[in-house]
């Protein structure tokens, strides 16, 4: 047991120093070279050699690692979650449709002028309306969501019910992309690709205390969770409230994945690939431990995929929705074959 401890211990001060490494190489990159020790002297409240710098630094950099960081642990932590709940390997964080209710309210947005007149097409040129139009439809799907979890008792099929909410969602957006002309669908998909890099303070402060409010409601659920893993008789049988737990899973998730597809747009992959990869560095099944190394993780992934979306010396950034399913899946994929392999 102490073996196990210390050998978490060290896998977690590993994690923790290359988040910080990672995050340090995040804010380095991007389109203005800036020397290594200007940004250290910018990050300890010093001035840098050239104030523009500063700023770069101070309200665009930084501002978008953080949000790397709250949106990696974020998507991992809701992915371990529906992973639990659902005891479903394929299970991620967009399985209850929240995501698509939040694409739905961003389509109303961008693509409902050409039905509903020019009210939308105004509405879409605030800074705010996109992450409030996204919030609004994620939490009508979650409340819809909610709805369903006090009528049925069976868990598999709160996962159907969420698919089919996704489905529905999908179907409306259908709708209004065919009666919507181009610039309107440019929008929708340059949104739907996903970006971390445009948040303001007052935004990220507004992010950040919706994610730290629905980690903490986690962590009543701790033990319960573990129990989930061996079945809900099993769960039931040592005292665990399932409608409760499955309310707070589902609270928690909703909240996590609403939050993060309004202000950085539906990012793939990380919620699916990131609990299974924890899982391989830690060989554990207590969530003591998979919770917190899920959001580093989580964290450390993203940021190393925006770090390959900033393709250094250009003023180019690629979508990081695509770079995390590019160079996240061959990595996953690699770790299960050489798992397999050592384990023969």
């Amino acid at each position: 047991m102490r073996t196990d401890q210390k050998t978490h211990t060290r896998s977690f001060a590993i994690l923790g120093l290359l988040l910080l490494l990672t995050a340090f190489a995040n804010i380095h990159l991007g389109s203005i070279h800036i020397p290594s020790g200007d940004i250290a002297s910018i990050l300890t409240g010093h001035p840098s050699a050239d104030k523009s710098w500063d700023y770069i630094v101070l309200n665009y950099r930084i501002p978008k690692a953080i949000t790397a960081i709250l949106v990696g642990s974020g998507l991992g932590i809701s992915g371990l979650l529906m992973q639990t709940l659902f005891r479903n390997p394929l299970a991620g964080p967009f399985v209850l449709g929240i995501s698509s209710g939040a694409s739905l309210g961003v389509a109303f947005l961008l693509l409902g002028a050409s039905l509903f007149g020019g009210v939308f097409a105004g509405l879409a040129q605030q800074s705010w309306s996109i992450a409030l139009a996204a919030s609004l439809g994620s939490f009508f799907v979650l409340g819809a969501v909610l709805l369903v979890v006090k009528k049925i008792r069976n868990t598999l099929s709160i996962l159907i019910v969420g698919l089919m909410f996704g489905s529905i969602s999908a179907a409306v957006i259908n709708v209004l992309s065919y009666f919507s002309n181009a610039e309107q669908l440019q929008q929708f998909v340059f949104w739907s690709l996903g970006s971390l890099g445009n948040l303001s303070w007052k935004e990220l402060a507004l992010f950040t205390g919706i994610v730290a409010f629905s980690t903490v409601l986690l962590l009543r659920s701790i033990k319960p969770l573990d129990s989930l893993l061996l079945g809900e008789n099993y769960a039931q049988s040592m005292g665990v409230a399932l409608k409760k737990t499955r309310r707070i899973l589902v609270i928690s998730t909703g909240l996590l994945t609403g939050v993060i597809t309004a202000f950085a747009g539906p990012i793939a992959f990380v919620g699916l690939a990131v609990p299974h990869l924890t899982k391989l560095i830690f060989n554990t099944s207590s969530h003591k431990i998979l919770l917190p190394a899920v959001a580093l993780n989580g964290a450390l992934l993203l940021l190393v995929c925006d770090a390959i979306a900033q393709l250094p010396n250009s003023e180019l950034t690629l979508p990081i929705n695509a770079i995390t399913s590019l160079f996240g899946a061959p990595i996953v994929i690699w770790l299960l074959v050489r798992k397999q392999k050592i384990n023969v």
